[in-house]
């Protein structure tokens, strides 16, 4: 049986080096994180991210002293492909720069779906592609063939996700990413469709769904969980947003 995806990090002296005249039948995707690599006549250095697609030659080594890189070895589902269109640098090559931030978002993603690989959890493998994905869709926003979002948003929407709970109005968001409330509004809906308030909302909406359909906690204790002190004001906007109550939208579920 193949294997969905196989992934390390290696860091490699200068005698580094790997040819396949037909390349493989999977995807090859390397982080660069220090040193320097090529793939044929393009260049791997630090902050860049390289796909190798299937059937292209792999001849990749090491250059000058070390070449310390995350990869995986991959065979994509089908709703990742839109995910590994990026631009082509050399025939059957791909490259990204993502932003420093996304960079090691990208990295810490990759990191966890090695370590996910070597788990004796019976679940390994899908943590680990759940990782990857993660990483592809990091990747994803740093993509100028797909709808560019800007990394300040990003750092916002981060925040947003990390605990629902916490004052997540437009003046400490806009702080967070060093913008002007009006600019933070403004760009917030020109790139994303809604203000920052529904973003918010729908986020904490969605997250109270999920506890509905996996949880039998009380739905006082969801609304409490995802940022609404009061029960019955959760009710009302839950009702708008998915069309039930809370309790019949988990008696459908």
């Amino acid at each position: 049986m193949v294997r969905r995806l196989v992934t390390g990090e290696f860091d490699e002296g200068p005698e580094y080096a790997t040819y396949r005249r037909r390349g493989t039948t999977d995807w090859l995707l390397v982080q660069t994180l220090d040193g320097q690599g090529r793939f044929g006549q393009v260049a791997a250095t630090p902050g860049t991210v390289t796909l190798v697609r299937p059937g292209t030659e792999h001849d990749y080594a090491t250059v000058g002293d070390r070449w310390h890189f995350l990869y995986t070895h991959l065979h994509p589902k089908p709703d990742w492909l839109p995910l590994l269109d990026w631009p082509e640098v050399a025939p059957g090559i791909i490259q990204l720069r993502p932003a420093e931030a996304t960079f090691h978002r990208i990295a810490d993603h990759l990191r966890d779906a090695v370590r996910h690989q070597h788990s004796v959890l019976p679940q390994a493998e899908q943590l680990s592609a759940n990782s990857l994905e993660a990483a592809l869709l990091w990747c994803d926003t740093q993509n100028p063939k797909a709808v560019q979002i800007d990394d300040r948003l990003l750092r916002a929407i981060e925040l947003i996700d990390q605990d629902l709970t916490a004052t997540l109005d437009v003046p400490r968001l806009a702080r967070a990413v060093n913008l002007s409330t009006s600019r933070f509004a403004h760009l917030f809906r020109e790139q994303l469709g809604v203000t920052p308030q529904q973003f918010v909302e729908r986020r904490r909406l969605d997250a109270a769904a999920r506890l509905l359909e996996l949880t039998s906690r009380p739905v006082a204790s969801v609304a409490a969980q995802v940022g609404y002190a009061d029960p019955l004001y959760f009710s009302t906007r839950f009702r708008l947003h998915t069309g039930s109550s809370p309790t019949d939208y988990r008696r459908r579920s």
